[in-house]
């Protein structure tokens, strides 16, 4: 009995470890989160302390083998996880989760392979289909794994993941251009650029082309679409487990909108929104 109590203090120490690198993030979907019951935050906190933890080993300074060695100690530490024994503190804080909310190993892996694809190379003017690749992996995949953590069951609840997923990573797309032209990396596709009259594929120059609005406006449509079509599919789901899912959406949404009034004149002007209407998007898609 004392065996199995210090495995519960201990597991609860983890989780709220977890919870406060989540909160000291500063991540617009702690608030979303904080919406669920208890386990279901647990399990999403983990989930993105995962995502956050696989993200850092692409973005930072170190030799391409090095990271991908990282990466492939993460695909092996899944594996562990799915075979019960995981190793790593935020894999052992997955452990419950993947068994209580039938968590897919595959949307795990997904999430790897696509911050693999930031770590081996800077991704510059990629074809549309590579881009909606990247986007499945790094933002969809995350998706398909919350969900089930909300606790939607319903088929069209991937249909949310898909589309929802898809809609935030281009909408962040669209607000960190400069920042990521200044890492050498340009997320734009190359059929928007080419259709743009931008054949210059050098991610500072397609900064200051004169066509760049061009470009974006159409990238921000793909979102819109994208938005539009995790509402249809949300309104398939039931409405409590869609919860954080519609903050998400419409905070996200909200953010899209000001970059398309803004409308790229500087690319390098960081877009977000003020904290009342971020509160008042939390109550309007948490509460009503």
């Amino acid at each position: 009995m004392s065996g199995n109590g210090a495995i519960t203090t201990n597991m609860a120490g983890l989780q709220s470890d977890i919870a406060a690198k989540v909160q000291a993030s500063g991540t617009s979907f702690y608030s979303a989160m904080r919406l669920l019951p208890q386990a279901r935050r647990d399990a999403m906190f983990a989930i993105y302390a995962f995502c956050r933890e696989v993200d850092d080993i692409a973005d930072e300074p170190a030799e391409i083998a090095d990271k991908k060695r990282r990466l492939d100690g993460w695909r092996t530490e899944i594996a562990r996880l799915y075979d019960g024994v995981p190793q790593h503190p935020i894999a052992k804080a997955l452990l419950p989760c993947v068994k209580k909310f039938d968590l897919r190993r595959e949307d795990f892996l997904a999430v790897i392979d696509g911050m693999e694809m930031d770590a081996v190379e800077d991704i510059v003017a990629p074809s549309m289909v590579k881009l909606d690749l990247y986007c499945d992996r790094v933002a969809s995949a995350v998706g398909r794994l919350s969900v089930r953590a909300f606790g939607a069951t319903e088929p069209q609840a991937d249909d949310v993941a898909h589309h929802l997923g898809r809609a935030l990573q281009l909408t962040n797309i669209l607000r960190d251009l400069g920042e990521d032209a200044e890492r050498g990396r340009l997320y734009l596709p190359i059929e928007l650029l080419h259709a743009a009259g931008i054949l210059e594929h050098e991610p500072m120059k397609v900064m200051a082309h004169p066509n760049l609005r061009t470009a974006c406006r159409q990238l921000a449509r793909r979102a819109q679409q994208h938005f539009a079509g995790a509402r249809v599919a949300m309104a398939a789901c039931a409405k409590g487990p869609m919860r954080p899912a519609a903050i998400m959406g419409g905070v996200y949404r909200a953010i899209l909108e000001r970059l398309i009034k803004a409308d790229w004149r500087d690319p390098f002007a960081r877009v977000s929104l003020p904290k009342w209407q971020k509160i008042w998007l939390a109550f309007r898609h948490g509460f009503l």
